[in-house]
Formats: structure tokens, sequence, C-alpha cells
């Protein structure tokens, strides 16, 4: 029996499939750690859920290695491959939130900037990556910490279920309550089980989980004219031979030496210029 050939690919799968040379290709491709410039046999920008079980039977079919790319993010390259085939999901990244039931689905290739935004209109959020662009797959499947994971957990802790296509190009839903041993690995287990095409997350107020800014004030004239004259250094400091001293009168005189702590200090520290006030 024959391997499937590009054009059998294309007879299987409505999404477009690139090869070198196509527009698109070269974005298609890349990742985002340049350490990997790969060149796949053929892309497919999957745009539903057949696409993707398409590219898996063909990719099992003709012998080839599969790479799923999410947002991209992946340090070790995972996201794409030399001679094989790549399943783009970037294009499957539509975001559906219930705010009765605070959950929220995502397509597996949205980014966390989507799914952010998509949830913060209900005032709802749960635990994502640090920047907007990682895609929620591999984060997730990787664990995920972000600003909400001290209050409620790894984003993988927040999943209730996932889509899976398998390699056989079965379509399965994964939860605690179907097919758990699958939920299981998914949440830990290991790898390749498995393209993800939605996710399913628990989300919380996002009025209780922000983070607290930090409060940024001016210095204030106290705290810039600390340790500026002789009466306000603190204990251990030298009294240098040749250095500024302070009138009290809120004038230094000029100096050859900077000021010096004593010789347990291992630092030497300048002396603030200019003028002098005595806290009080």
């Amino acid at each position: 029996m024959s391997k499937p050939s590009m054009d059998d690919l294309r007879e299987q799968v409505r999404a477009p499939v690139l090869t070198a040379g196509d527009a698109g290709y070269d974005e298609s491709r890349t990742v985002h750690n340049g350490m990997f410039d790969k060149h796949p046999q053929a892309v497919i920008r999957a745009q539903q859920v057949a696409d993707v079980i398409g590219g898996v039977n063909f990719a099992r079919d003709a012998g080839l290695e599969l790479a799923i790319k999410g947002g991209g993010h992946s340090a070790p390259g995972f996201g794409t491959t030399d001679g094989g085939l790549v399943i783009d999901l970037a294009e499957m990244r539509d975001v559906h939130v219930d705010p009765a039931s605070q959950t929220a689905r995502a397509g597996g290739g949205a980014t966390w900037g989507d799914l952010n935004y998509a949830t913060h209109a209900y005032g709802l959020a749960t635990t994502g990556g640090i920047v907007s662009t990682t895609g929620i797959g591999g984060l997730t499947l990787g664990g995920g910490i972000g600003y909400l994971a001290r209050s409620h957990g790894l984003s993988i802790d927040n999943l209730l279920s996932a889509e899976v296509v398998t390699a056989d190009g079965r379509v399965l839903t994964a939860s605690e309550d179907e097919n758990a041993d699958l939920f299981w690995a998914l949440r830990g287990g290991g790898g390749n089980f498995g393209v993800v095409t939605n996710f399913e997350y628990h989300c919380g107020s996002s009025a209780s989980s922000s983070r607290r800014r930090p409060r940024i004030t001016a210095p204030s004239r106290r705290s810039r004219s600390r340790h500026r004259c002789r009466s306000c250094r603190p204990r251990g400091w030298a009294t240098p031979s040749a250095s500024r001293s302070c009138t009290g009168q809120g004038r230094s005189t000029p100096a050859s030496a900077p000021w010096s702590r004593s010789a347990r200090s291992r630092r030497s520290w300048p002396r603030w210029p200019g003028r002098c006030r005595t806290p009080r």
C-alpha cells in the first residue's frame, strides 16, 4: 500500500495546506525560539476539529512526525518539525464564557490574551500566562504558572475538561467523569496523548483575583537628606579626615574624599552632594 501524498491530504481537509514556497508557510512553520529553524513537509492551518482529525490520520498513515503549534512559545521548539507535518491551531481561537457556571471554553489555538479579554467582560478570570501571546495549550498542559497561581492554583488545576483528538483519529472528552485516565494523563502524566482542540476552565471573580498594585510615592525630603551630615550618619561610619562637613545650617563644605565606612565594611559609599538638611 502506497503512502498518501500531499494531494491526498488536501482532499481530506478543507483547511489550507501550505508547503515550501506558499504564502504564509514561513510564518506558520516558525516559533518564537529562533534556535529552531525547521522546515516541515507541510503545514495545516486548521480551522475546525475535522481538519485536526484529517491531519492526525495523514501523519500516521504517511509515517510523518507530527508537531502541534498553538501560540508558538514552546521553548524546546515542539511547535515545529523537520520534514514532518505541522498542525497550526492559530485560527481555532474562539472563546465562549458561561457566567452562570463561571466557566470558559477556548479553542486549542487561543492565547491567554484571547481568554483574558473574553472573561474580563464578565468579571471573571483564571490562572493564565505572564505573556499574553502565549498559547493556552502549551502552558496549561505544562502546568501553567501565572499571576493568580497563589490564590487559584495552576492553570491545570482549573482545567475542567478537554476535547482531545487521539492518535487513532477519535475525538474524546477527557474530564474527571469521562475518560478519567486520559484526563489524569493530560494533567501531568506526560505527553503525546493526543491533540487538545478545546479547553474548559473554571473561572473566579476578577475583582477578588486582581493583584494589589504596589504603591509608589515620591521620596520625601527627609529620605533624600539621609546620611548627608555628620549628625545623621548611621553607627559604624568613620569620620573622614578630608571630606565634606556639615555646618548644620543647610550647607556643606566641599571635600576631596568620599564617605567611607569603617574597616569592617567591604563597601565604600560616595558622599551625597549638594544641600544637606538635618532630619527632624
